[in-house]
């Protein structure tokens, strides 16, 4: 019988250095997208995928990132007391229970791969998780909830996948894929290779590897025998690429939904904007405030 995905590792340990001066004293995981951080997004879609233990692997710098996600008596009293409730019951989603999550140091930034890795002994001999708060994707179902579905009827190991434009693959890892989609409605892939970041005009497709994975512990072994790869890193990219030479099934799941990279200013401010227009409280007005803007300019 196959195991379930209930355990997930959120690879953190970044500086952030993209948005700095910001992320000197704030991980870029808990800055803002309108009301909740970033790292709160991927949290909730984990959930909803049925995840039940999280893993963050994090570097030194990061106690806010642990603070937020410990219950706040005082704040919660204050709440409590001044009967805001509704404010008290969105706290909820930001508390874990104890023995929930856990907090792994990266010690020396040597890549995904190597991060991922660092979890190893918490992940054992069960099939796991990997996503990065980053990409943040909307949708009517998680991406991830979209990826457990078809795990359990594929298994092996899955990354999910989206076209990008041709001069784009060099920033990402790349599937090579076989013409033949697994299931009918196109959304499963099966991988006979990947690269990392190929040089422009030898991508072997447009299929870019997105920040959600489900693997299986076999990966930790690959990741445990290969060295570095790419920019001199341990990429976990090859590890999972080594399950193919291996034999073993590597999946490509096309996800429903409007990926944002929002580890780039562009896409967090583009993910801003998607999110302020939809969201129930702020969207008419914000809209009404665009509207006003583009007529001006």
């Amino acid at each position: 019988m196959r195991k379930k995905v209930t355990k997930a590792i959120f690879p953190v340990a970044g500086m952030g250095t993209r948005f700095l001066p910001a992320t000197k004293a704030v991980p870029k995981e808990i800055m803002t997208l309108v009301d909740r951080p970033l790292v709160q997004y991927a949290i909730d879609e984990a959930r909803e995928a049925g995840i039940k233990e999280f893993i963050f692997v994090t570097a030194r710098g990061k106690n806010a990132l642990e603070d937020y996600f410990d219950n706040a008596p005082e704040l919660e009293n204050r709440l409590r007391k001044d009967g805001k409730l509704e404010l008290l019951e969105t706290l909820k989603s930001t508390n874990m229970e104890s023995g929930a999550i856990a907090y792994i140091r990266q010690h020396k930034a040597m890549g995904l791969g190597h991060a991922v890795w660092c979890a190893r002994r918490l992940i054992g001999n069960e099939p796991f998780a990997v996503m990065l708060p980053d990409d943040v994707i909307a949708g009517d179902k998680s991406c991830l909830a979209q990826m457990v579905e078809a795990y359990n009827e594929c298994g092996g190991s899955m990354v999910a996948t989206m076209e990008v434009a041709p001069e784009q693959t060099k920033s990402y890892g790349v599937l090579d894929v076989d013409d033949k989609a697994v299931t009918q409605d196109d959304r499963l892939v099966r991988a006979k290779g990947m690269v990392e970041k190929p040089a422009a005009g030898t991508a072997p497709s447009n299929l870019a590897v997105i920040g959600r994975y489900i693997l299986t512990p076999d990966v930790m072994s690959n990741l445990n025998d290969i060295g570095r790869g790419s920019g001199n890193e341990v990429q976990l990219t090859d590890a999972i690429a080594a399950e193919i030479t291996q034999n073993r099934d590597v999946f490509g799941y096309r996800f429903e939904g409007q990926r944002y990279d929002c580890g780039s200013k562009a896409g967090y401010l583009e993910a801003t904007v998607a999110f302020a227009l939809a969201n129930a409280e702020l969207g008419d007005d914000f809209r009404a405030y665009l509207k006003r803007v583009v007529a001006d300019s």
